[in-house]
């Protein structure tokens, strides 16, 4: 009993202790060549969650010189996901983790729980999606409306001709799309169930189409933080899968991503990249997420191994054949930034500097100090590859003394070219835009 009361003193005092500064300034986790340092272990987890507070009035997030921000959409649901269709409708899934998850029962799940809404997440999942649309080209959504209900934890979309799919957390949908529609009443038809289940630790399934149209491609995350609930549990778990439209066909693409959520498109290259949560629970400095490019059949190292072949001997049985095989990914992303969104920039109403270059949605750690992430960031590319530090695009969701007033999850270009960011916790959608 003293222990339980040590681990639950220990994530509380977190939540109402003073906090220590709105981002890190001394993370050594960004770049093609991070700070890789000697793991740490810890009896209590480290736990520094940003506890919400209501925005002010008139609040907007923080641009770069020459640009400037709108709220394109407010008085959502926990908005996560961002989809733009052709005709610049813009889909937002509206969503949280499934009732069925695995951290939500017993007093662990208890403890979490109470963290969780302190930092504005745990809440009862909308399972909608809205779709916003501009018509006098202000920047600002004047229709919002319902577009699909009663889904399952959905996450991802993709438009494929006249067939819109969504990622539910346990399946993939098809639904029939006309062009212009404000709301699809018909059910869907499931072509696939993806991995779920009683544990579904990693519940978010995002979904993108080559440019063909003939596959999908999915993510599916890992079912532990590190294999502690067994390995028997990441069957199918921690990879990208594609998925052949005209057969129904699903297979794993890459695997040994731990947390894969945003993919995108690399314009020079073709290629497909995917932003990547790490483990936790090795140190501040400890594990970075990443994004890097998708090669099919490669091995990324989970649960065996980090950042190529640096191995978690917290595992259990070890698997040094397949940590011989594992490769490092392209670009560190810093260590507990909790990069979800990731879009390329493929538009021409940006600056020059900005064509071709990733966007990166950063949700915000919960267990380090100091805190890093909650803002989106800028990784310029040439040729197809990163080339350069991260820049800060859009930045203020934290006050001086540590509380969110917003949390950036997914990003997405509309129309005419303009960043999109959803914004989960401030229950908004901004839009970025040169002045």
């Amino acid at each position: 009993m003293r222990l339980l009361n040590r681990l639950v003193a220990s994530m509380m005092l977190p939540l109402a202790a003073c906090a220590i500064g709105p981002s890190s300034s001394n993370d050594p986790g960004f770049g093609v060549a991070p700070d890789i340092p000697a793991a740490e272990t810890r009896f209590i987890p480290m736990v520094n969650i940003a506890p919400v507070e209501e925005r002010p009035a008139g609040f907007r997030p923080k641009p770069p010189e020459g640009f400037t921000v709108t709220k394109f959409a407010g008085a959502l649901a926990h908005p996560r996901w961002l989809y733009t269709l052709p005709n610049g409708d813009v889909l937002v899934a509206e969503t949280d983790a499934p009732k069925e998850h695995d951290e939500g029962s017993g007093i662990f799940g208890w403890i979490r729980r109470q963290v969780m809404k302190r930092a504005g997440a745990g809440v009862a999942s909308p399972d909608r999606i809205v779709l916003l649309r501009a018509t006098n080209g202000s920047g600002v959504a004047q229709m919002q409306t319902v577009f699909l209900s009663g889904l399952h934890s959905p996450f991802g979309m993709a438009l494929v001709g006249d067939a819109l799919y969504v990622a539910d957390t346990d399946a993939l949908l098809r639904f029939d799309y006309t062009t212009g529609a404000t709301q699809i009443a018909s059910p869907g038809r499931k072509v696939a169930d993806l991995p779920a289940g009683p544990i579904n630790h990693h519940w978010t399934k995002n979904v993108v189409a080559d440019r063909t149209g003939k596959h999908l491609y999915i993510t599916v995350g890992s079912n532990s933080n590190a294999g502690e609930n067994g390995i028997g549990a990441e069957s199918g778990r921690a990879r990208i899968l594609e998925f052949d439209v005209d057969t129904g066909r699903l297979r794993p693409f890459a695997t040994g991503l731990r947390n894969a959520n945003g993919l995108s498109w690399q314009p020079e290259s073709g290629a497909l990249w995917t932003a990547v949560n790490e483990r936790d629970d090795l140190g501040n400095n400890l594990v970075p997420d990443y994004m890097t490019q998708v090669k099919e059949g490669a091995f990324y190292g989970f649960p065996y191994s980090y950042y190529g072949q640096h191995v978690d001997t917290r595992v259990n049985p070890q698997r040094p054949d397949l940590v011989a095989t594992a490769i490092a990914p392209d670009y560190a992303l810093g260590n507990h930034t909790a990069s979800l969104g990731l879009v390329f920039y493929d538009g021409r109403l940006f600056p020059a500097h900005y064509w071709g270059g990733a966007f990166v949605g950063q949700h915000g750690s919960w267990n380090r100090k100091p805190r890093t992430g909650y803002k989106v960031i800028f990784v310029p590319f040439i040729d197809g590859k990163p080339a350069g530090v991260p820049e800060d695009f859009l930045t203020g969701f934290l006050t001086a003394d540590g509380h969110a007033v917003g949390r950036p999850v997914g990003v997405a270009l509309d129309a005419r070219g303009a960043l999109l960011v959803a914004d989960d916790v401030g229950n908004a959608v901004w839009r970025v835009a040169p002045r």
